[in-house]
Order: structure tokens, then C-alpha cells, then sequence
């Protein structure tokens, strides 16, 4: 395998207007030099090889699209040096662009009066796809999802679920080498983000496509990625496989419970009596999640039986979503 993404020591800086309030502020910023530097992605270093789906994931405002938006070519890093595909993406952005796909969760690429199959065209002449590539790709598309339904339909007329995965066959219509997908599940009912899923999943296999994947949506990332790598205010925290991860987090385990009486009140009164505890509560369940080596699972049972009158309980290993939470609230010591 051979690298399709080389990151190495990139930072991106952008110079911020300090503002002030008030009318009199505004009219004062019209001429003020009084800015500040802001550096939205600090030193990050990273390879991603031929065929690998990385979830690059982090909390709103960690960086995830200032670094998308450099592999693609629209920003161009303060210092540090990207070769996507062999090409300096800002440097070489139309042999960049025609390597690459890319879809942004709810902001479609395709042409919004027009029936699915006439963007697929202007796709093709777009790309200079030739007509044997071209139907074997639909060939693909028809092999992999029912999309014969939706190639007359205009996308004004598609759910957004159809939407979305109209995108994705459109992204990887030119069998680029990377496809970057940008929230590509958000505000999916669950039957279409798996088949959104499955999709992805087989065009990787059968195309060998590179993706990289930002995404809040812990599902996509258990069902998608092996390696996930993890940013919060610029810096990376985590790069390696999701097992790795859990394998870390292993002493960790969460303690599911129903209590009798009201649950939002019963779960203020769980994080009271446990406070080395990180307790959370659902429609359901009253969640428990427990460092086995601070406080053993048994010790943490015996008090809450004292206390409550509990109806029933399970115990689950820590899961995806738990471990980020963790990473982002404590870092990885």
C-alpha cells in the first residue's frame, strides 16, 4: 500500500479582528489594526494509506474542517507541508480536484431542478469520464443500492435521505482516489444511515477509495472506521485503531440501571453518592460509568442497592461514544 495522505507538521493561523461592542466599537473596527492570531490547527503530523477509511473526529471548533479544507486545496497551510495523492493541494488544485471527492452533510452537489441522472452526466463531461468507466459505475450503483428509482426523480423532489446518498454515488462517480465525507449521516432516520453505511463500506472495498471521515455520529465510526484519529483546539490527541482505543479505556466499565421513582431525580442523586463516578440518564436507563481501577464495579453495586430500590441492571463494556468523551474531557495520559 502507498500513501495517499502525507501530513506532516502542518499549522494554520487566521488573523481575527478584535471587535468591540456598541455602534461606536463598529465604526472603530472599520479602521482598527487591532488584530489577533488565532491558530486553528497546531503541528499536526499524519499518513493515511491507500484504502483506509479514517474517522477523523473532534468537538465543534477543533479544526476537522480547517484540515479538510487544506487536503482539498482551498486553504493553504501557515507552514507544515500536505501531498495529497502526490499533488500539493493548493498548489495544484484542478489536478487536486480531479482526484478527489468530497461530500458536506445537507449541501448537495448535485443540480437541484434537474433528475438525478443529468448531474450524473455533467458529472461525467465535468470529469471526462469515458462511457465504459461511466457505465460501469452505474452498473455498481444498481449492484449496491436500488438507485433506478431515483435517476428520473429532480433532487428538489428527494428526501434528504435520498439526497445524501445521491451525493455519495455522485462523490465517487469518477473513481477519485479520496473521498472526504463531512457529516454524511446527519439528521438520517437509522434505516438510511445504514445503508448509507453499507455503501460507503462497499465502494472502499470494491474501488479501493481512501476516505476520510469527520463525523459526531459514534454508529459511523463502529461500523466504518478501523482508525480514528482525534483533534480538539488544533492539537491531535489520538491517532490510532478504534480496538486500541477500547483496549486503553479497559477498565472502564458502565453500569446500566432502572430505580424506582422520577429518573432525572434519581440520577442527581447517584451522582451525589458517587462522585468519582460519571453518571448520565437517558429516557430509560440511569448510566454509571466506572474506572475499575479507582472503584470495582461490586463496591459501586453494593452502595447504590443501599441507597436505591433498584428494578434491573446491566453491565456493558465501555462504549465508542464513552471513550471519546473521555479523550476529550481528560486527554490520553
Amino acid at each position: 500500500m502507498s500513501a495517499m495522505i502525507e501530513i506532516k507538521n502542518v499549522t494554520k493561523e487566521f488573523k481575527v479582528l478584535n471587535r468591540r461592542e456598541g455602534l461606536k466599537g463598529s465604526l472603530k473596527d472599520l479602521f482598527s489594526r487591532n488584530y489577533k492570531i488565532v491558530r486553528a490547527v497546531d503541528q499536526i503530523s499524519m499518513t493515511v494509506e491507500q484504502g483506509e477509511i479514517v474517522g477523523y473526529l473532534g468537538p465543534n471548533g477543533a479544526g476537522k474542517s480547517t484540515t479538510i479544507k487544506m487536503m482539498t486545496g482551498v486553504l493553504e497551510p501557515t507552514s507544515g507541508e500536505i501531498l495529497v495523492g502526490g499533488n500539493v493541494p493548493y498548489r495544484d488544485r484542478t489536478k487536486n480536484a480531479q482526484e478527489i471527492g468530497v461530500v458536506f452533510g445537507q449541501r448537495t452537489q448535485l443540480w437541484w431542478a434537474l433528475p438525478l441522472i443529468e448531474s450524473f452526466k455533467i458529472l461525467k463531461d465535468i470529469y471526462r469520464i469515458s462511457d465504459a468507466d461511466y457505465d460501469e459505475m452505474l452498473k455498481l450503483y444498481q449492484s449496491l443500492v436500488d438507485i433506478e428509482p431515483l435517476l428520473h426523480k429532480p433532487v428538489r423532489q428527494m428526501s434528504l435521505g435520498q439526497r445524501t446518498l445521491s451525493d455519495i454515488l455522485a462523490a465517487f462517480l469518477h473513481n477519485p482516489k479520496i473521498v472526504f465525507l463531512d457529516e454524511p449521516t446527519i439528521g438520517l432516520d437509522v434505516s438510511m444511515k445504514a445503508k448509507i453505511r453499507t455503501l460507503i463500506h462497499a465502494l472502499n472495498e470494491k474501488k479501493h477509495t481512501t476516505v476520510i471521515l469527520t463525523t459526531h455520529d459514534m454508529g459511523d465510526v463502529d461500523a466504518l472506521c478501523r482508525r480514528i484519529v482525534i483533534i480538539d483546539k488544533g492539537k491531535m490527541l489520538y491517532d490510532n485503531d478504534v480496538e486500541h482505543l477500547k483496549r486503553f479505556f479497559g477498565s472502564y466499565r458502565t453500569l446500566k440501571l432502572r430505580i424506582a421513582g422520577d429518573l432525572s431525580e434519581r440520577a442527581e442523586a447517584v451522582a451525589k453518592l458517587l462522585p468519582e463516578c460519571t453518571v448520565s440518564a437517558d429516557d430509560e436507563w440511569i448510566s454509571v460509568l466506572v474506572d475499575e481501577e479507582k472503584c470495582k464495579v461490586m463496591h459501586v453495586l453494593t452502595q447504590l442497592q443501599q441507597s436505591f430500590r433498584i428494578r434491573d441492571m446491566q453491565l456493558e463494556e465501555i462504549s465508542t461514544e464513552d471513550v471519546i468523551k473521555k479523550i476529550y474531557e481528560e486527554g490520553v495520559k
